[in-house]
């Protein structure tokens, strides 16, 4: 697939986050039939219809493109979209506007257009495979600050995760005490595309929907980053959830943490 195919593909993500983003916006603070799927772990109809609107502007323009949902599932293919309708559904339903539509099309098992548009913020972020990321019309580019002025994103082991909590607590606590501070927003997809523009120095989190990611660490790669899993493998992270992500000084400065940590 070439940059000019790419770039089209980058065209028709961007406005089906948008059609998925504008559900999300008008249910902001009125949201319906929620249902707890596991403990703490929710999805409302506004998840679905954003999901729907979604698969039905990638399949109206990519007809041979499959899509994979969060919430409806689909056919797993070589090349194929990854979407989460509404990244952050519990900051949804509690009215916390860090929220995002995540849309990635992965090929061979690497993310290669990504958009992740956060519609209660008013921002866009896209990257396609060696085209750069941006927010907007604006290029990112991962932070140069010193790990001593760093700031760091992550998410706490919740659901299911909370059996790796052994895993993660010893990984949080020496971060904390070797960086400046550390934030848990609640939304991943927005947590990378942060990290790519430079807000946060890099990310840390385990056990995430490949939904989750994909889009993100493309942002992150493309804005001179890198990502990879807990042991330092940039492939198996869409697999497992395990994602480590930032600037190459920061990122190499964390897996010896986790090294040195866990052994």
């Amino acid at each position: 697939m070439n940059d000019r195919d790419l770039d089209v593909l980058l065209d028709v993500a961007t406005a089906a986050a948008h059609r998925g983003g504008a559900i999300v916006r008008d249910a902001f603070g009125a949201a319906r039939q929620i249902v707890e799927k596991a403990p703490g772990d929710w999805v409302s109809e506004t998840d679905t219809k954003s999901e729907r609107a979604v698969r039905e502007a990638l399949l109206a323009a990519a007809p041979d493109i499959p899509v994979v949902g969060e919430e409806e599932g689909g056919e797993h293919a070589a090349l194929g979209w990854l979407v989460d309708p509404l990244d952050g559904t519990a900051n949804f339903l509690h009215t916390f506007p860090v929220v995002a539509v995540s849309i990635a099309l992965v090929a061979d098992g690497a993310p290669v257009v990504a958009v992740v548009d956060a519609p209660l913020l008013g921002e866009t972020y896209t990257a396609r495979r060696g085209g750069g990321a941006k927010r907007g019309d604006e290029p990112l580019r991962v932070s140069e600050r010193s790990p001593a002025q760093a700031i760091l994103a992550t998410g706490f082991p919740f659901r299911k995760k909370r059996e790796r909590l052994d895993e993660y607590f010893p990984v949080f606590e020496r971060a904390l005490r070797t960086y400046e501070d550390l934030r848990r927003a609640g939304a991943a997809a927005l947590d990378l595309a942060w990290c790519a523009a430079g807000v946060f120095d890099g990310y840390f989190e385990q056990a995430l929907g490949p939904w989750d990611v994909a889009a993100g660490a493309l942002l992150v790669r493309e804005a001179g980053g890198v990502v990879t899993d807990w042991a330092g493998d940039d492939r198996a992270w869409l697999e497992s959830g395990d994602v480590l992500a930032g600037p190459p000084r920061l990122h190499a400065e964390l897996l010896r943490i986790i090294d040195d940590v866990l052994g």
